[in-house]
């Protein structure tokens, strides 16, 4: 189980980094830059000890949809964009295929 939590941290500094990226105003703003930079290296060292037990597949696609939402939320709340129907509907699909994928595939570490 811890290594869901070290997949989670992975994920919420991944999307801190991305929103950091859009803030650093591509790299012109040094502070953001820099934190994006540091949010990039943790996240993917988190990816890299949850990886010892979870299958490279289900981390992953997890990694993928759990960003992708967050960073929509993160778009919303802090770029005010909003996502519109089809947007919302994805998600929803997104977030269906990897509960799936979580609660019932087999996949296993070598």
């Amino acid at each position: 189980m811890l290594n869901y939590l070290f997949l989670f941290l992975a994920i919420v500094l991944e999307t801190a980094g991305t929103t950091l990226l859009k803030m650093s105003d591509q790299f012109t703003k040094v502070l953001p830059s820099i934190f994006s930079l540091v949010c990039y290296v943790g996240s993917l060292y988190l990816l890299s000890l949850c990886l010892r037990t979870v299958p490279i597949g289900i981390a992953y696609a997890t990694w993928s949809a759990l960003g992708i939402a967050l960073i929509t939320i993160s778009g919303i709340f802090f770029f005010k964009q909003t996502p519109d129907l089809p947007a919302v509907i994805g998600l929803v699909l997104i977030a269906i295929g990897v509960a799936v994928l979580n609660l019932f595939s087999k996949m296993d570490v070598h």
